[in-house]
């Protein structure tokens, strides 16, 4: 293919990192485009590919039997030729710390697409800054995906914290012949809270019940409600080794929307503050009449650009990962956003999208 026929793709643009790379991917594989995706990560501190956006491309790459130029550490430009979609087991590991959750996040709506049911076989960090703990992504994630009409099976092999990583998680995932478009405009009232907060290796349970106690104090403000957070350690048959500590938090309400929040423990974090942070996380999209939080808010965009019809969805402001998901969406297909300032609190993204077919379905 002559190169002059790729489509270019500035990796510098908006939130100019990992995120512009793994939509574009998507994007290029679902609609069958060879792209050429330049300045990756260029506002870095270390720009160019890191393991985990290498493991990414990789897997994606195997995904589509495609295949790709210029894929390696540090580079700055890769060219991706996708072909066809295939089905079965495929395998991204990452030899670091690196989120498994970004992993799954391209894959998940390639193998939606899939002519038969995919198994993501994922290596890397499961619970690690700068991206959503795995727990976060089977929990509040995954149902608020499954409004689109596809979902996914998750498994837990193994725990892996920073810096070693080593987690293992297993995802089964039936194709769909199409997504449905969403309407999620209503918030209703809260019914109820849920939760985990947890420690693993030779940190103290305490840790964990200090983040309850943090979380427990903000949510309560909210209005009565039932709450179940779990305080538990981790086996060190799931976590066999490295410290770590977290809390993960939900809300449901009357209308089904599910809200979530949620925090890493570490040096210097008073143990209350971090599950106040997350229960925080919370109460601001509450506020603000939310029904997805800012974390799920970039995360549906993929969804709402394939689905057959029209998608309205209130959240909070947008996000730079929100605003550079769309754009890419916008780019790369013929869907269509259109964002109502509802109210100082909130929006209203509004989009028609372009009703991808899966033909094995």
């Amino acid at each position: 293919m002559d190169k002059n026929s790729l489509f270019d793709i500035d990796g510098s643009v908006l939130e100019g990192g990992g995120q512009i790379l793994r939509m574009a991917l998507c994007f290029s594989t679902l609609t069958r485009t060879p792209v050429r995706i330049r300045q990756i990560r260029h506002g870095r501190k270390k720009p160019g590919l890191a393991a985990q956006h290498l493991a990414g491309v990789e897997l994606l790459r195997d995904m589509c039997q495609g295949r790709v130029n210029g894929a390696s550490l540090g580079s700055t430009e890769i060219e991706f030729y996708p072909n066809q979609i295939g089905q079965g087991r495929f395998c991204g590991h990452v030899q670091t710390a690196g989120s498994i959750s970004l992993l799954l996040q391209a894959a998940l709506p390639i193998a939606i697409f899939a002519p038969g049911p995919v198994t993501l076989d994922l290596r890397g960090g499961t619970n690690a800054d700068m991206a959503p703990q795995v727990d976060f992504l089977s929990e509040i994630f995954r149902p608020n995906m499954e409004r689109f009409g596809a979902s996914f099976d998750f498994d837990l092999i193994r725990r892996g914290y920073f810096p070693k990583g080593g987690g293992h998680c297993s995802v089964a995932v039936k194709p769909v012949h199409s997504l449905r478009p969403v309407q999620l405009t209503d918030v209703g009232r809260v019914q109820s809270f849920f939760g985990w907060s947890y420690v693993a290796g030779s940190l103290p349970i305490k840790i964990a019940h200090e983040m309850s106690s943090g979380a427990r104090s903000v949510l309560q403000q909210i209005g009565p409600s039932n709450m179940d957070i779990q305080v538990y350690k981790e086996s060190p048959d799931v976590a066999p080794e490295g410290n770590c500590s977290g809390i993960i938090l939900g809300c449901e309400t009357n209308t089904g929307a599910i809200l979530g929040g949620s925090a890493l423990g570490g040096r210097g974090k008073q143990n209350g503050q971090c599950g106040a942070e997350a229960a925080q996380e919370i109460q601001s999209a509450l506020q603000a009449g939310a029904c997805v939080d800012r974390h799920v808010q970039d995360m549906v965009i993929i969804l709402m650009a394939l689905a057959d019809g029209r998608s309205r969805i209130r959240t909070e402001p947008l996000t730079m990962h929100t605003k550079t998901a769309i754009y890419v969406s916008e780019l790369m297909t013929k869907a269509k956003f259109n964002i109502i300032e509802d109210s100082g609190q909130n929006v209203i993204i509004e989009c028609d999208g372009i009703g991808l077919l899966n033909p094995f379905q």
